[in-house]
């Protein structure tokens, strides 16, 4: 991206408009998700809130065409472009900044390190939870290919990647009825495809 202005400053707004336009129209809604997920996870507990819009906004810019790159996972690839391209154009504080780029870098959920600042913490359980559940499977399919016996396989790997990774109890509470709702799903579309897929 670039800024024809060195006095542009980058703001939610300008992100909400920016990831509409580079998120090939599953980037805004996953965040809106997100968003809603760490309202209800971290409920009565205290985070920084700009921590929680910027890396919630930008934790999957790495994988929209734009910045995607061939053999960068993107987790990494996020962080480069919020730490190269926009962080210097917000008028966010260094500590909010490097606090942003912690939470990108952990939020995937086959990362095995800890992640220890509750803002992190949150964005990770709330775009896991976001693999779960109907909306989860949906997700998967969405990806493609074209064979639904690889989009199934996708989906029961994924929920096996994060079952017992979850740590704050209102995500356990939520992951709990999400792969209820899995179990349901998964076991329908076993049996209308009579276990052929």
């Amino acid at each position: 991206m670039e800024t024809n202005s060195s006095h542009l400053r980058l703001n939610i707004s300008h992100l909400r408009d920016l990831t509409i336009e580079y998120g090939e129209g599953w980037g805004y809604p996953h965040v809106c998700r997100v968003l809603r997920l760490i309202e209800k996870i971290g409920f009565g507990m205290s985070f920084n809130q700009d921590v929680i819009l910027y890396a919630s906004y930008l934790h999957d810019w790495g994988a929209f065409p734009r910045f995607r790159e061939s053999g960068v996972e993107h987790a990494l690839r996020s962080m480069q472009v919020a730490e190269l391209e926009i962080l210097p154009h917000t008028n966010l504080s260094e500590p909010i900044r490097q606090a942003v780029l912690d939470a990108i870098s952990l939020h995937d959920f086959r990362d095995p390190r800890p992640a220890l600042a509750v803002e992190s913490l949150l964005l990770r359980e709330a775009d896991m939870l976001d693999m779960l559940g109907v909306i989860g499977i949906l997700r998967e399919f969405a990806w493609g290919p074209n064979n639904l016996k690889i989009c199934y396989e996708r989906v029961l790997a994924r929920r096996v990647g994060i079952s017992g990774r979850l740590i704050l109890p209102n995500a356990k509470v939520i992951a709990e009825d999400r792969l209820a709702s899995m179990e349901l799903v998964l076991k329908r579309l076993k049996d209308e495809s009579f276990e052929l897929l």
